[in-house]
Parts: structure tokens; sequence; C-alpha cells
């Protein structure tokens, strides 16, 4: 590979593509922005669905908590197989079924009957999800020009953010229905049937999205000489590569954790301060129900809207300072914002709250779509990547098992909700020292601004570095 500098770019990084590169950043973007539309939709349903399928008493929290450690786990497993899968068979191919995936099965947790039902479909729901961000970052940075790839993959992670605020726009339109058209507490269903319509992008994948032409060249090369493409053997029997598949497990772990199982309880947070608002007004319940939708929703495009802004400024100061200088500042100040935002947050006023902590705690993910394709080569390039930013999920998964038992342990003897309240405060709190887990994977971590993608020879069974200095690690 012929070594250039990334960070030499004339102009802005679009003016590099051609219509059809343009086509590649647009489907792999739309596939990874309905993903993330369809993980707030549920986000926003987890409330309603637990009361619509528990029985009454049950506590919401702590089944919430299971329900999205099931799906996380569901992600896990997705990334470490179809991540895997896509490195052998093809990127575009397995992206169409992972869409395909995720998007049938969200339509389907609307009929859930019971709360199993309803977690064996956010598990398979899972599976999906974490299939597609290895492999919309493997399309972008193998099939774009390498000038245009650092832009590329931070804006492909930025409009994650449109799709959720379109998440919280849909809450907020259901729950203006919510006690007209659609019966009380019912509007968790409509949400779900939503999420199945990103099926449809399905079709345009498979008809005219090809595999990236250095890709389909290395794996022909590959079948003749025998090197393994997907293989976990070789991801972690090579230091060089291990090196970077743990280190940037343990990257992401750090902000995965504080943003599944810390920042994504912010609709619990403002529903419980709208609630009680509204509770002491005098409000009446279906009104109550109505307006604790329609905030959440609000909350929802405010704190998108706020890692949106933040995921732009992360790729810029990627491509300025560098990757581990951007990371470490957003750590830091992930760790002070998420604290802030749920020992503060009291009422509507503090809303701007939300536009911070998210902010910063997605700035973070944009990172991740930037660097951690720079870590391996292109015969494991959706296999590490998805195992880095997906498998840790069996390690974050644990995040809203935690924080819920410690709300139940912090609450213990509470009676009134407002303790209850504070208790889930405090353990958010205190679990939002997890961004800090990222800064000691940074130590030992390498610099890759202005490094080309790294690769080794598919000439031979060993794949072996093609030259020592190949990318610098």
């Amino acid at each position: 590979m012929t070594a250039s500098n990334p960070s030499a770019i004339q102009g802005p990084w679009w003016r590099q593509l051609n219509r059809y590169h343009w086509f590649v950043f647009l489907v792999a973007s739309l596939a990874w922005l309905f993903d993330c539309l369809d993980q707030q939709l549920f986000l926003l349903a987890r409330n309603g669905a637990m009361k619509a399928l528990l029985p009454a008493g049950a506590d919401l929290r702590l089944y919430g908590g299971y329900a999205t450690t099931i799906f996380v786990a569901g992600w896990a497993t997705g990334g470490l197989i179809f991540g895997a899968v896509g490195d052998r068979v093809g990127r575009a191919k397995t992206l169409a079924i992972m869409v395909l995936m995720y998007a049938v099965c969200t339509g389907l947790s609307a009929f859930s009957k019971g709360w199993i039902s309803f977690a064996v479909f956010r598990f398979v729901t899972g599976l999906g999800v974490g299939g597609v961000f290895g492999l919309a970052v493997a399309l972008i940075a193998d099939g774009l020009p390498e000038k245009a790839r650092t832009g590329a993959l931070g804006t492909l992670q930025a409009l994650s953010a449109i799709g959720n605020m379109a998440a919280g726009c849909i809450a907020i339109f259901l729950g203006n229905l919510e006690g007209t058209r659609i019966e009380a507490g019912q509007s968790w269903k409509y949400m779900f049937l939503i999420g199945a319509l990103p099926a449809f992008l399905c079709v345009f994948i498979q008809i005219r999205l090809k595999e990236p032409e250095k890709w389909v060249a290395a794996r022909a090369a590959g079948k003749v000489t025998g090197v393994k493409f997907g293989s976990y053997a070789s991801l972690f029997g090579e230091p060089r590569w291990r090196k970077g598949a743990l280190l940037g497990m343990i990257l992401c772990i750090a902000g995965v954790v504080g943003l599944w199982g810390i920042g994504f309880f912010s609709p619990e947070l403002v529903g419980d301060v709208i609630t009680r608002s509204l509770k002491n007004e005098g409000i009446s319940p279906d009104k109550i129900a109505q307006q604790r939708t329609i905030w959440t929703g609000v909350n929802m495009i405010v704190q998108n809207f706020g890692s949106f802004l933040g995921m732009l400024c992360f790729t810029k100061a990627a491509q300025t300072f560098g990757r581990k200088p951007s990371f470490a500042v957003a750590y830091v100040c992930a760790c002070i914002a998420t604290i802030g935002y749920f020992h503060f947050f009291n009422s509507k006023s503090d809303m701007w709250m939300s536009f911070i902590m998210g902010f910063f705690q997605l700035a973070l993910f944009a990172g991740f779509a930037i660097y951690l394709p720079e870590l391996f080569p292109l015969r494991l390039r959706s296999t590490g990547t998805s195992f880095c930013y997906n498998v840790g999920r069996f390690i974050a998964a644990s995040g809203p098992f935690t924080l819920g038992k410690l709300q139940a342990s912090l609450a213990a003897g509470a009676t009134t909700d407002a303790a209850k309240l504070t208790a889930f405060r405090n353990a958010a709190c205190y679990l939002s020292a997890v961004f800090l887990l990222g800064l000691v994977a940074l130590i030992f971590l390498p610099e890759t601004k202005g490094q080309p993608l790294p690769e080794d020879s598919v000439g031979s069974k060993d794949a072996k570095p093609a030259s020592a200095t190949s990318p610098v690690h």
C-alpha cells in the first residue's frame, strides 16, 4: 500500500467523491441512521412497554434494565458473528440481511404478548443492530478515497443523531395522539411499527451496492494463497492485531457502558421529573401520560442535537489534534457532564443539560467510527471493528443491569417517589466513573493521525506485514 497523508486534503472531504462514492456513503449512512432510529424508539417505548407487559407492582426500571441488557447482549452477539461474515462473504450482502433483521423484529416487538416474547424480539433485533456498524464503517473505509475517509466516517456517525432525533419527533407526534386517536399507554406499539419501515432500504442495497474493489481483489488473492478473511484466529493470533482488538474493546466499553448504561436512561429521569411537576399542578393522569411521552421526545431531540454537533466537532478535532487527545478530552467531559445532568436536572428549564451530555457522550462514538478501522487490515477490518464496538457490549450489557440493581439497593426502604428518584440519580452518578476507563486504554493505543490504513500481505498464509514501513503503530 502506498503511504499517503490523509491530513493533506485539498478542500472538504466530500470533493473527493464521485457519484458512486456518494451512493456508497449514503447507503451505509442510512443503514446506520435507521439502526439508531430503532435503538432510540426502543428507549422511548421501553417504559410504556414495561407498564403494558408486566403485572401491577412490578419494578419497571429493573425490568427495563433487563430488557436493555438482553438487547445489548444480542447486539454484541450480532457484532461478533456478522462482522466476521462481512469480511468473508461481502459487506454489502451481509449489510442487507442485517437491516432486514433489525427492521422486521422491531416491528414484531409491537405484537409482544408478554415480557418474555418482548425480550426475544429485542434480542433478535440486537443481532441485526450489532452487525450494521462494522459493515457500514468497512464499506466506507475501503470503498471511498483515503483522503475522504476520516471526514466520511465521522459524518456517518454524526448522521446517526438524525435517526435519534427522528425517534424523538415520532414520540412527540404519537404523544399528541395519545388519549384521543391512540389509546392511552399504547403509543409504544406504534413506535415499534414505525421502526419496521427501514426494511425497504434493503431493496436499494441489493440492487446497486457493490463490494469494494479493494475487498474483491484481496478476497480473490486470498482464495489462491489461503489467507483467512474474517478470522478470529488471525485477529488474536497475531500480536499486532490482538493488541488493537483488546485495547479497542476497552476503549469502546467505557463509552458504551456510559451511554447505554447511564446516558440513555435520561428518558426515565425526564419522565419522572415531568410527572412529579404535573402531579403538583393537579393535572389528570391521562394528560400526565401524554405530556410524559411528549417531553421525553423533546429530551431525545435536544440530547441528540447535542450529539450531532459533538460528533462533528470530534471529527474536526481528530483531524486537527489527533485521535488520542480528542478521545482524552471527550472522556473527561462526558464523565463530568453525565454526573452534572443526573444530579442537577430538575425541570423543563434544565433541558439544556441534555444537550451538553449528548454532545460529549456521543462525540466519543464519532471517534470509534474514525479510529477503529485504522487498527486493522482489510481482511480483518469489519471483524476487528465489530469486535471492539460490539463484542465489548457483553460487558457493557451489565451497565443497565448494574444501574437497576444499584438504584434498587440505594432505594431500599424508600417509601416515596422522591426518595426513589434520588436513589436513581445517585446510582447514575456513581456509574459515570466508567468513562475514565477509556483514559487507561488510550495510554497503550497508537496515534493513527496521518497514517494510511494498516495492511498486510494477502500473498502469504501467515499474512505478515508487507513491509516494515506499512502503517506505523
